[in-house]
């Protein structure tokens, strides 16, 4: 969610996200995939990617979403740690919440680094 929410509002020649991580789902939840679409982002054809070395040397920044100690390192990336809870089986009322949490720290680090649209 945060990845598609970032790159949509974004300028892209500036910033753009890409999603990965440590132990990634087969599948995006289809929960996720339902309340992105009640936003116009459609991630129906979208897939989980894991975070590979290569990956990791392309980004200046690692946003993780609650990882406490757990969390990857990525030398030479800005790191936030964002604690949001899982929508991953959750009702649709509570992953919308999670969903508006997530925006609403994407709207935050895009305004502060300057990377809005």
């Amino acid at each position: 969610m945060a990845a598609a929410l970032f790159n949509a509002a974004a300028d892209p020649a500036v910033a753009r996200a890409i999603s990965a991580g440590t132990d990634p789902a087969p599948a995006l939840h289809p929960e996720v995939v339902e309340v992105m679409r009640e936003l116009g982002i459609d991630l129906a054809a979208a897939a989980p990617r894991r975070l590979t070395p290569d990956v990791a040397a392309r980004a200046d920044w690692l946003i993780t979403m609650g990882c406490g100690e757990a969390c990857p390192v990525v030398p030479g990336a800005r790191r936030e740690d964002w604690p949001i809870e899982d929508p991953k089986g959750k009702p649709l009322s509570r992953a919308r919440e999670i969903r508006d949490e997530i925006a609403r720290r994407v709207r935050d680090l895009l305004v502060r680094e300057g990377w809005q649209r």
